[in-house]
């Protein structure tokens, strides 16, 4: 009996071979890459900066008298409103000084009035009658040194009132106390730190901004700042027309929005654009190919009759950056499609196989 044989013809083997090598050469000649179109679209600088949150109103509080700290009403963190009383220092001998000048001032006081009856008494009779001349006029002038031993005693009893309320420290604005320099007992002296205060309510971040980009801030520029996970637009409040001569740069100050939650001392970035008022071709800045001795390269795609792309090198002029695009100043001119994904291991004339974006 006759086993059949399970063997295969040799050429149909032969051909599933060659099938097998011509698919794996295909696949090797067209590469897969992603295509993007070159745009023509207005032009604008972009600058990416990092500043820091201050505070308009952050202020090292001391006191204006010497004493001793009898009272604290505040600690680090605490919320005050403008007027509070963060420190007391001990005004004792403040208030007797006060008492002792109203004493005197009301003895000045009775002084003068006793002075004006002696007066008056003197012009009833009439000088040169029954009183001399003379006598009249000494009471006229113990009028005027009444009067001003009264105004100068009144002066020194403002001046103590004032001292006595300058032994009582309070907050200039709403704010929060972030530090604390004294504790009770402790003597402290004029121009000595006693609290910081800082207004949460008025921040500003803060740029340094390199000098060449002043003129197109003054135009129409927006800023977005980034903290974290959460941006938002900001209102630039300040650009100082003074420029640091060491790092060639101006200070640029922007409002902090509320929606930020941002506090004095944090880092905080910040993207500007200013408007060139132009229009240019642009393309990916991911389509670009820089090589070491300075040239700039992008791989144009040309389609074929058999739905794949002819791809060729293309030498570029580049220009301003802006959001993840690049201006090309020569070399395109503005229909070319460019490869922007796969254009690593290109060469020159190879056929393609164009796929969608994120495409395998």
């Amino acid at each position: 009996m006759t086993v059949p044989s399970l063997a295969r013809p040799l050429p149909f083997v032969l051909l599933l071979v060659f099938s097998l090598f011509a698919s794996t050469a295909l696949a090797q000649s067209a590469p897969r890459i992603e295509l993007a179109s070159v745009n023509r679209e207005p032009i604008y600088q972009e600058l990416n900066l990092v500043g820091t949150v201050n505070s308009l109103e952050d202020a090292l509080l001391s006191s204006s008298v010497a004493g001793l700290v009898a009272a604290i009403n505040v600690n680090p963190g605490d919320r005050v409103e403008a007027g509070d009383t963060l420190v007391a220092l001990d005004d004792d001998l403040a208030r007797f000084e006060l008492a002792g000048a109203q004493a005197a001032e009301e003895e000045a006081r009775a002084s003068l009035s006793e002075a004006q009856r002696l007066l008056r008494e003197a012009e009833s009779v009439g000088a040169g009658r029954n009183i001399a001349a003379t006598e009249v006029s000494a009471r006229r002038s113990a009028v005027s040194v009444a009067n001003a031993a009264l105004s100068r005693l009144n002066a020194e009893q403002s001046r103590l009132n004032a001292l006595l309320e300058r032994h009582t420290l309070t907050a200039p604005f709403s704010g929060v106390v972030s530090e604390r320099s004294v504790n009770l007992g402790e003597w402290v002296t004029p121009g000595d730190s006693v609290a910081r205060l800082v207004n949460l309510n008025a921040l500003r971040a803060d740029f340094q901004v390199p000098e060449a980009f002043y003129t197109a801030l003054e135009e129409n520029a927006t800023l977005t700042l980034t903290a974290g996970e959460q941006s938002a637009e900001a209102r630039i409040a300040t650009l100082v027309p003074v420029s640091a001569s060491s790092a060639r740069t101006f200070l640029l100050r922007a409002e902090v929005p509320e929606a930020l939650p941002l506090y004095p001392g944090n880092a905080v970035d910040a993207v500007v654009k200013a408007a060139t008022e132009r229009d240019g071709i642009t393309v990916s800045r991911d389509a670009l190919s820089r090589y070491p001795d300075g040239r700039v390269t992008v791989w144009v795609a040309t389609p074929e009759d058999s739905g794949t792309y002819q791809v060729r090198e293309q030498r570029v002029e580049v220009g301003i950056n802006f959001a993840e695009r690049v201006e090309i100043t020569s070399g395109l001119s503005g229909s070319e499609q460019v490869v922007v994904r796969g254009n690593e291991s290109l060469v020159e004339g190879v056929s393609v196989e164009a796929v969608s974006e994120g495409g395998e």
